[in-house]
């Protein structure tokens, strides 16, 4: 077995997403299974396999509906993938789509599998409102109620207060541990490498300039249609804006340190719904089916941060990513960090060319060197798209392989920040075919 994983190569042979769905202060008309289950469905459609042929199914998702349980067994069995393909679900933050390719690619590295159908869905719009707990606990003490009396008793402790709702999503997006919301650690990062509001926002305008410059010039091809059973429909990612500029960039108050901060509405990723989905396979699958390769996998990384910076996660697992692979940063030629804000971004970048931080907190001897702008989110970013936090991962994972094959280049990485204090970065190569 051993000798049989060191043999094996695992392929990024397609791939589709949704347009990515800025939440509109409802609930979106499409659950997290939704999304999968119709870019999955046009994406196993146009295979010349099955999907009963598939080994497993993986999907990210972090906020799955009560009614979303094991979302990726669900997803698996509305696809036709069979009763006998197992599904499971991971969550790793805003890296869980990443986490899920990652965890397939180990099962056809040993041999388990030799196609798998992986990345992640998140209906954020969708995320639910809870009960806080003084309304739980009275609602416990009614239902223990064995009489009347009892149930009269407990049914004049009722308080108004208990009514007020637990917002999930902001929990969600707040970390236990430094009790820092994502927010605020993006304007620890400003502060640390002074980064200004005006870098910040020339950075967002820049995300959407491209986004929609890919969108005129057809460069997500990627991205298919989805309907609801509304008679809705979308063709494109919607949170893009196409009419802003640096002044109304600059007219937006800071919502994290109303105060003192700098992170506005305008230079953060947006609340968003949407999915993406990638097809894995061992290199005797793909010349087994005759296969197309859009990518190889070559390796993974996942570090730990502090989680007051947790938005340095991507300095760390790319720099350990490239020292194992004997790799310097000249010799990758594209780049895609997600924009969970733009102060993160520009945190990672300045921590980058610092000889110091690189020194003492990357063991480096000197700066790990400037990244060409040209060749980093060349088509945009999650400030300009938004950010499904368990989708995320495998789109950049995704457009990373589009834009290597579309330019020709050789090599690139995938990276993100996670909330919690991490970093994932993924590795992949251009190739054109795969020979027996």
């Amino acid at each position: 077995m051993m000798e049989k994983m060191k043999g094996r190569d695992v392929y990024l042979i397609d791939g589709a997403r949704t347009p990515f769905l800025k939440a509109r202060s409802k609930p979106g008309t499409l659950s997290a299974s939704d999304l999968a289950v119709q870019v999955g469905r046009e994406l196993l459609a146009r295979q010349p396999f099955s999907p009963t042929d598939l080994g497993e199914v993986v999907i990210g998702c972090v906020m799955p509906s009560p009614e979303e349980a094991n979302i990726a067994r669900i997803i698996a069995l509305r696809l036709g993938c069979g009763k006998a393909v197992p599904a499971w679900t991971v969550q790793r933050n805003c890296a869980s789509g990443m986490q899920a390719i990652d965890s397939a690619m180990k099962d056809i590295l040993t041999g388990r599998h030799d196609l798998v159908l992986a990345g992640g869905t998140e209906a954020m719009s969708r995320a639910p409102l809870l009960y806080n707990e003084s309304m739980v606990n009275w609602l416990a003490g009614l239902w223990s109620s064995k009489n009347f009396v009892d149930k009269l008793k407990q049914i004049i402790k009722f308080r108004p207060r208990y009514l007020a709702p637990v917002i999930s999503l902001l929990k969600g997006l707040t970390d236990p541990i430094v009790n820092l919301s994502m927010g605020q650690t993006a304007e620890n990062l400003a502060y640390r490498f002074g980064i200004t509001r005006e870098e910040m926002d020339l950075f967002s305008l820049e995300s959407h300039r491209r986004i929609a410059l890919a969108q005129d010039n057809h460069l997500l091809n990627e991205v298919l249609p989805v309907f609801s059973t509304t008679g809705e429909y979308f063709v494109e990612d919607d949170g893009v804006r196409r009419d802003t500029t640096l002044e109304k960039l600059a007219s937006l108050k800071p919502i994290f340190d109303k105060k003192f901060g700098n992170v506005t509405a305008g230079n953060s990723s947006q609340v968003t719904d949407g999915a993406a989905l990638v097809l894995l396979a061992s290199k005797e699958a793909v010349l087994k089916y005759k296969l197309p390769v859009l990518a190889r996998i070559i390796d993974t990384e996942w570090a730990g941060v502090d989680p007051a910076e947790m938005g340095l996660g991507p300095v760390y697992s790319t720099t350990q990513l490239l020292k194992r692979c004997q790799l310097q940063r000249e010799d990758i030629d594209y780049w895609e960090i997600n924009e969970a804000f733009a102060a993160q971004v520009l945190g990672c970048l300045a921590a980058w060319e610092d000889d110091e931080y690189c020194r003492e907190n990357l063991g480096l001897p000197s700066a790990f060197g400037k990244i060409d702008p040209n060749r980093l989110n060349i088509d945009g970013g999650a400030v300009a798209l938004g950010h499904p936090v368990g989708a995320s991962g495998a789109r950049i994972i995704l457009h990373l392989a589009h834009v290597l094959k579309r330019e020709n280049a050789k090599r690139g990485v995938a990276t993100i920040c996670i909330g919690g204090g991490q970093g994932g970065a993924m590795l992949i190569e251009n190739m054109s075919e795969v020979r027996s």
